[in-house]
């Protein structure tokens, strides 16, 4: 994953260039492979990007990115899926487009070129965030995808409006205030984490899901806007409900989960997937494996006690589905370790125990491929927690009040 790390406000490049490399070295974890600055000290609007090169490993796929009719610059986080859709679209539109590389963050400034930030993104399939400065309106443009999966944090600090993908980025500013919003703490409790559009500090917000942000010259207070909505899509889905049989839902439901899979594949980097045995990362997998001519690489962690060690089951689904399977069983010493860098990896206060078995996957996993699938949101989207079968218990005994 990429990270990127910005602040708009009055100052002197050579200050501007010196603060804006301190919030991005913050964020070598995130894109080890390019960094990159840009500083506009007459407009007051400072980039800076980490990359972790996936899609056009050249230099072609540098960051920050200027379109190439030079009225958009952009720092960009996530992949869209669909972006070579999008270019067969502007090539169809303007024949006389020369791109410079194949990444996905080239086809995006095409198609804001094309049709404007708004309906550019309605077009994108993927998960994403991202800062956009155009030179034309003198305007600033903060995006982020559909249900949330890039993280993005904005905020003023003083006459200093600050942006980026961690919050340990914005601490490397100077005008950054360590005020706590305590009121957050409510949510902490409530949820084990701090809910957006709140962050653990004053001032310092998450843009919410499938949400723009714009901030001009002329009104420095951040408008923000919907383009994306998950009640309207619940909305359409419930008037107007699949009339197919159980299996042609089925069939349905496996060529979107397949095609979606498929998607998400397309990497010029090696590509794995996450194998817990559940339901969730098994048919991930299993999608995978049939989408590849190749063995897919599964990673698994495994606890010795019993009780809480699923690397057996996912053993088992590896053995099925044939994939190049890898397992660590971890220690409670192991475990232990990692409890001191949570701070450095969270920023605020996360209180989902699975925090640090994922860190041990990804740690792992990261030995051997550089892009991972997983599971994650299946029971969300498909209610297989006991909660959910509680919830129509409860509801059927009530619905009559």
């Amino acid at each position: 994953m990429c990270g990127f790390a910005g602040f708009y406000g009055s100052f002197k490049e050579s200050e501007a260039n010196h603060i804006c490399t301190n919030m991005v070295k913050t964020l070598h974890h995130r894109g080890p492979d390019d960094q990159g600055v840009w500083i506009d000290e007459r407009n007051g609007v400072a980039f800076g990007h980490a990359r972790l090169a996936i899609q056009d490993l050249s230099i072609a796929g540098h960051q920050p990115m200027q379109s190439h009719c030079q009225r958009y610059m952009i720092v960009f986080n996530g992949e869209i899926y669909n972006h070579y859709e999008i270019r067969k679209k502007l090539n169809l539109l303007n024949s006389s487009i020369s791109w410079k590389g194949h990444s996905d963050t080239e086809t995006l400034l095409a198609a804001i070129s094309q049709w404007g930030i708004l309906e550019s993104i309605k077009y994108c399939v993927g998960m994403f965030a991202f800062a956009i400065w155009d030179n034309k309106e003198n305007k600033l443009t903060l995006g982020r995808d559909r249900i949330g999966e890039k993280p993005l944090y904005y905020g003023w600090q003083g006459k200093s409006f600050l942006f980026g993908s961690e919050l340990k980025a914005l601490r490397q500013h100077p005008d950054f205030r360590n005020d706590i919003n305590r009121d957050a703490l409510c949510l902490l409790f409530r949820h084990n984490v701090i809910s957006s559009p709140y962050s653990i500090y004053k001032n310092i917000y998450k843009l919410a899901p499938g949400n723009i942000l714009t901030l001009t010259q002329d009104c420095i207070e951040p408008k923000i806007e919907p383009y994306w909505s998950l009640r309207d899509v619940a909305e359409k889905g419930t008037s107007h409900v699949f009339s197919g049989s159980e299996g042609e839902a089925l069939l349905e439901l496996e060529k979107v989960m397949s095609q979606a899979v498929s998607d998400q594949m397309i990497s010029d980097v090696p590509i794995g997937s996450f194998l817990s045995g559940g339901i969730d990362s098994s048919i991930i997998t299993a999608l995978m494996q049939s989408n590849s001519s190749n063995r897919v690489k599964t990673f698994s962690i495994g606890f010795h006690e019993k009780e809480y060690n699923e690397a057996e089951h996912a053993k088992l689904v590896a053995q099925h589905l044939g994939t190049e399977h890898t397992e660590f069983y971890v220690s409670p010493t192991e475990i232990q370790d990692v409890i001191p860098k949570l701070p450095f990896m969270f920023d605020e206060p996360f209180s989902d125990s699975s925090q640090i078995p994922t860190y041990l996957v990804a740690a792992m996993t990261k030995q051997h491929v550089t892009v991972a699938l997983s599971g994650d949101a299946g029971d969300e989207l498909f209610a297989g927690y006991n909660r959910h079968f509680r919830s129509k218990v409860i509801w059927d005994k009530i619905k009559h009040i």
